[in-house]
């Protein structure tokens, strides 16, 4: 999607977001339905899984009072909720955009990533603070039946390695379905730390090892959601996409023959693979139509081209020579 605005009132030029000027569907814009519809098939097929496994675990919890298999449940919702979230993400985001929603739901995979990961902290904080208050004695309590811990720990082992087999193809395509890996993933690690701590118990005796596993458990979670609540944030707040050098665009911009100065460079990221940039383009005051025309064209190619991050979408305001000393003295004489 590409502006060019004229400031001595000839008329605008435009390209379209995601159609070509004869109006039909660009390859671009198939192939993002077609994997919005996979994403949906995908996230579906994983929450019903995911589910099914929370349940059987919650019963898990209730028949053995492990607090390593309390954490996993705990896990498991945060992964049912995110995957919820994700799913209807999905397909919000299948939506076309519109004159109220120009980016259409595309920023709503970061919202949900952000809150996700949120939530997945404050799980991993919870249960760091009951292991540790378990594992010094301010707080007792034993795990009732170790064999059935053990069967829970499996099954739940088993299902994550279904899931993340159903999500692997996709996992990096966006930040919602990262983030939906990512809860997969801490929750395979979580039901190891079940299985360990049944084990430990089993042949040593030592029930400490179920809080301790519970603390691991949190150990492993922290992180990983603090770096997805970055991520997100830094979408969210717009800042420049990483590994886009906003100093090496201006230059290349400068070096476009027409072009004199480049002022209020913007770049951002609206979601996953779609970066937007804007910009003052100050160009000589005697180029025509066809020359202003042609310096859009070759900023375009710069900007898809010469860069680790291409960028698509661009909107450049085109302004003559001493255009900008002419606004602010009208403005004055106006005031």
């Amino acid at each position: 999607m590409t502006t060019i605005g004229l400031v001595n009132g000839q008329p605008s030029l435009y390209r379209g977001q995601s159609r070509d000027w004869s109006g039909m569907e660009s390859a671009r814009e198939r192939t993002d339905e077609r994997q919005a519809r996979q994403h949906q098939r995908t996230l579906s097929l994983t929450l019903g899984l995911t589910f099914t496994v929370f349940i059987a675990e919650f019963v898990g919890v209730v028949l053995t009072g492990s607090l390593a298999l309390l954490v996993d449940v705990g896990h498991m919702l945060t992964d049912v909720s995110v995957l919820i979230a994700s799913t209807i993400t999905a397909a919000l985001m299948r939506r076309r955009p519109t004159e109220n929603k120009t980016w259409g739901w595309a920023r709503l995979e970061v919202i949900t990533a952000a809150a996700g990961s949120t939530v997945l902290l404050l799980v991993g904080i919870y249960a760091l603070v009951e292991s540790a208050l378990r594992l010094i004695g301010v707080q007792t309590a034993e795990v009732r039946d170790i064999d059935l811990m053990l069967v829970f720990g499996v099954i739940g082992l088993l299902a994550n390695i279904a899931s993340l087999f159903i999500l692997q193809s996709s996992h990096n395509d966006n930040l919602n379905m990262r983030a939906a890996f990512l809860e997969v993933t801490n929750d395979a690690l979580g039901s190891v730390g079940v299985i360990v701590a049944a084990l430990v118990v089993i042949f040593t005796g030592w029930t400490d090892a179920d809080a301790l596993a519970g603390g691991v458990i949190a150990l492993l979670m922290i992180p990983r959601a603090l770096r997805l609540i970055t991520k997100s944030l830094k979408v969210l707040l717009e800042e420049t996409p990483r590994g886009l050098d906003l100093k090496a665009v201006r230059d290349h911009l400068d070096r476009v023959p027409g072009v004199v100065a480049v002022h209020d460079l913007h770049a951002s990221t609206v979601a996953t693979g779609m970066t937007q940039l804007s910009a003052h383009v100050v160009v000589h005051g005697d180029l025509s139509d066809g020359q202003r025309a042609e310096i859009l064209r070759s900023m375009q190619v710069c900007l898809r081209t010469h860069f680790p991050v291409s960028i698509d979408h661009t909107t450049f305001q085109i302004e003559p020579e001493g255009y900008e000393q002419r606004y602010e003295a009208t403005m004055q004489i106006h005031v």
